[in-house]
């Protein structure tokens, strides 16, 4: 005999749908980054570069919402993969400033590409008034519940 339960479903919660989405958008993406040599994490580094660079690891940490600790791994990586250059901080001599290297500068429209085509492949075919209204929402909540770490993983 079955007993009723009155526990709630899983697929009874908004959180439930939210995260069976970005799973399968974040994953495509992933997998769609990392053929091209970067993480979404690196991605993410580099893409902030292309907009204020050059930019300390601290400041970075920042815009990221990460540690500077986990920022200055993320950099390494992408200095040993020549995508991305450290120097010594002209303000103070003592920190390090990071920058695009050539090879990084090209490769952040590369993955551009990749996101906004990853998009397309999960949400185009909402129309567009639908899209909006689903982006300015999420914007909002991000907005309104003051989050600050980046989807990076």
């Amino acid at each position: 005999m079955a007993v009723q339960s009155s526990v709630s479903g899983l697929d009874s919660h908004l959180g439930y749908w939210l995260r069976y989405v970005s799973n399968h958008v974040s994953q495509a993406f992933a997998r769609k980054v990392e053929a091209r040599g970067v993480t979404v994490a690196e991605w993410v580094l580099m893409r902030h570069l292309l907009d204020e660079e050059p930019l300390a690891p601290s400041r970075l940490a920042e815009h990221m919402g990460m540690t500077r600790g986990a920022v200055s791994k993320l950099a390494n990586r992408l200095v040993a993969k020549s995508l991305v250059v450290a120097a010594a901080n002209p303000a103070d001599g003592r920190g390090q400033i990071l920058s695009l290297t050539p090879a990084g500068r090209a490769l952040v429209p590369e993955l551009a590409a990749l996101a906004d085509a990853n998009d397309a492949e999960f949400f185009g075919d909402l129309d567009p008034d639908a899209y909006a209204t689903l982006l300015d929402f999420l914007t909002q909540f991000v907005e309104r519940r003051g989050l600050k770490s980046e989807p990076v993983d």
